[in-house]
């Protein structure tokens, strides 16, 4: 791969400055002289390069120079940034132990280091773990410009152990300062937060948001040693948005240390300037939706009931405009099309936002990185993942906010095709209805069409650059047209009003998107863990019944198409290979047996939980409990990863039996 210009001269200076050091001209010089002397006194009337370079590597100059010149490695530590332009995705690992810091010298870091926490009070009764005893876990995860880490887990205690620390890149997104070295100035105008989300994992692997606050890095640009402590205070959230749940010690610093540091009065001043901008750009934009929903109830009064989600509230309790929440987001190569996307945001856990006491639903709009640490979250999050997936595959999609067919609020995505094709995507399953309009001038005797989609009414709709809601007479889906260029139809928000406060960097409350992270998961590995353990409690629980169990493997390994098969029809909407399935399945069976299969679909990976499930389906307990002559038992399982460690668990449990009259 050809360096860039800029980069090859920067790297033949780094080797001359290191060469001069060694004072290795004077070496190759000495070396030469002796070997034209020793040569040519032989009778030789010329040296070849080859000859030279023989010399130099007999005496050992070549090997000096290339043990002393170090180069940055890629090493498999997640605190460790190579000296490359940072990629758009990247694997989330367990942090290995950090054993070098490699650093390029060209480029500026912010080191982070966890000094541990205190005064997590919900956790103050922890008892003393004994040897081997699982419990429940605090994890930390960060993101920061396009960089996304993770701490090791640690037991959850009043004063968690919580000692890491993490190499972020300060360096800044546009196209041709990759090889600058970010100094005090550029640094201050950086307006990225360190987004920290605290998790927390119970001993049956189920994850729930603790804390989600941003950290303000920029106070290290004024201190005289590039060193900084602080505590960081972490409040919950949700309802408990504002109740302290615990402290964490932070140290930041710059590497390498600047050569001329801010005052704390400029960065003062910069940091109160930018929040006076955000306050009024919000406040400009508040004004202008207030007059705009005045306008919408002019038109018809009944518009005041109508589901027009203007703002919502995120994990911490924040209003912001719903359009805020959407970015086109690209997948890199973890996502090869927008109904795999489909299939990968319909993996991730489906929960309602927890809610203290009786009432009303509990409003939360998470943050993206919120959202992929828990691995679920409401319908809403799911609809705003995958509209900004379909937009970062070049599809024109917005969220739509609406009702069910059982009157329930609910969002969906929907993608409008240059044909004026509708189709509606449900984020929670994957599945997509392609919407018809009915007229409802249309004559009574006239046959309608009945629609396929489970939803009743629609509101409005959305994206990160525009908001539309409907004025049409009726808010039924089925009546709808969305045709957004009739004012007649649709009201839609100004796009520059809404790209003030939604843009990206234009306001400093914004948080920024980070990127997917590709899957950890072992498929073959994962999928034979299963089996194993599906195996034994099948066993087991015959046993239980008096019934004896014979595996009958060549049977187990033909059920793997099926598998693959259904997971494929999942995600293209397209079935195939079911004729050879059948026809190996037929060759398997001797005559005068009788073969039964069950497949069942799961979204975690707890194998217990999972043969749990299955023993509630009649049909799965009459073949793990098969009674009759010649009896062979067989279980596949197959592991489908997607990003963020989500995965589509597939199992299938067969038998083949010869009927006894």
């Amino acid at each position: 791969m050809a360096l860039p210009p800029e980069k090859a001269s920067e790297l033949k200076q780094i080797i001359h400055n290191h060469m001069t050091k060694m004072d290795i001209h004077d070496k190759v010089r000495g070396v030469l002289a002796e070997t034209v002397r020793d040569e040519l006194g032989l009778g030789h009337q010329s040296l070849s390069e080859e000859d030279l370079m023989r010399a130099l590597r007999r005496r050992g100059i070549i090997d000096d120079v290339m043990r002393d010149l170090s180069f940055v490695q890629d090493m498999p530590n997640r605190e460790v940034i190579s000296a490359t332009k940072a990629s758009k995705h990247f694997v989330d690992k367990e942090p290995a132990e950090l054993k070098k810091p490699n650093i390029d010298p060209t480029r500026r870091y912010l080191y982070m280091q966890i000094l541990g926490g205190k005064a997590f009070l919900e956790h103050m009764q922890e008892s003393e773990l004994l040897p081997g005893q699982v419990c429940s876990t605090f994890t930390l995860y960060l993101h920061f410009r396009n960089q996304r880490f993770r701490s090791k887990p640690v037991p959850c205690a009043c004063e968690p152990d919580l000692q890491e620390g993490f190499l972020l890149e300060v360096q800044r997104d546009h196209l041709g300062d990759g090889s600058k070295m970010a100094d005090a100035i550029t640094m201050l105008s950086i307006r990225d937060p360190v987004h920290m989300v605290l998790i927390k994992t119970d001993t049956s692997n189920e994850r729930t948001l603790v804390a989600s606050c941003f950290v303000d890095w920029q106070s290290v640009l004024s201190s005289p040693n590039g060193r900084t402590n602080s505590a960081v205070e972490l409040l919950g959230v949700g309802s408990e948005a504002k109740v302290l749940v615990g402290i964490l010690n932070l140290k930041l610093e710059l590497l390498p240390q600047l050569n001329q540091t801010l005052t704390q009065e400029v960065v003062n001043a910069q940091q109160t300037l930018e929040r006076q901008r955000t306050a009024e750009k919000e406040r400009l934009f508040l004004v202008y939706a207030k007059q705009w929903w005045r306008e919408f109830l002019q038109i018809r009064p009944s518009h005041n009931t109508k589901l027009v989600k203007i703002f919502a509230q995120d994990e911490n309790g924040v209003n912001r405009p719903v359009c805020s929440y959407i970015r086109p987001l690209r997948a890199g190569r973890l996502l090869d099309t927008p109904r795999q996307a489909a299939r990968f945001v319909s993996l991730l856990g489906y929960e309602k936002a927890p809610v203290v006491g009786g009432g009303g639903k509990q409003e939360q709009w998470c943050t993206l990185l919120s959202f992929l640490c828990q691995n679920k979250g409401d319908c809403e999050d799911h609809a705003n993942l995958l509209c900004s997936l379909l937009l970062g595959f070049g599809l024109n999609a917005y969220v739509c906010v609406g009702t069910t067919a059982k009157s329930v609020p609910h969002t969906w995505v929907m993608a409008c095709g240059t044909d004026g094709t509708i189709t509606f995507w449900n984020s929670l399953t994957g599945d997509r209805y392609i919407h018809k309009s009915n007229n409802p001038d249309d004559p009574p005797l006239l046959q309608q069409q009945k629609p396929t989609y489970p939803y009743r009414t629609i509101g409005c709709v959305f994206n990160h650059q525009s908001f539309f809601a409907n004025c049409q007479p009726s808010d039924a889906v089925e009546l709808c047209e969305f045709d957004f260029h009739d004012e007649s139809k649709w009201k839609a928000m100004s796009e520059e009003a809404i790209m003030t406060v939604c843009a990206r960097g234009s306001t400093t409350s914004l948080p920024p998107f980070p990127p997917l992270c590709a899957s950890v998961i072992d498929s073959a590995a994962a999928s034979n863990e299963i089996e194993l353990e599906i195996r034994n409690m099948v066993s087991e629980h015959r046993k239980d019944l008096g019934l004896a169990t014979v595996w009958d493997d060549h049977l187990s390994y033909l059920l793997s198409p099926a598998l693959s098969a259904y997971e494929m029809e999942r995600t293209t909407g397209i079935s195939c290979g079911n004729e050879e399935f059948q026809d190996a399945i037929r060759r398997a069976v001797p005559d005068g047996h009788t073969f039964k299969g069950f497949p069942i679909h799961f979204v975690h990976r707890n194998a217990r939980r999972a043969f749990s499930t299955c023993l509630r389906s009649p049909f799965c307990d009459e073949i793990v409990c098969c009674r009759g002559d010649h009896v062979r038992i067989a279980v596949r399982v197959r592991v489908f990863p997607y990003p963020e460690s989500a995965c589509a668990v597939w199992i299938m449990f067969a038998c083949k039996y010869r009927l006894v009259l």
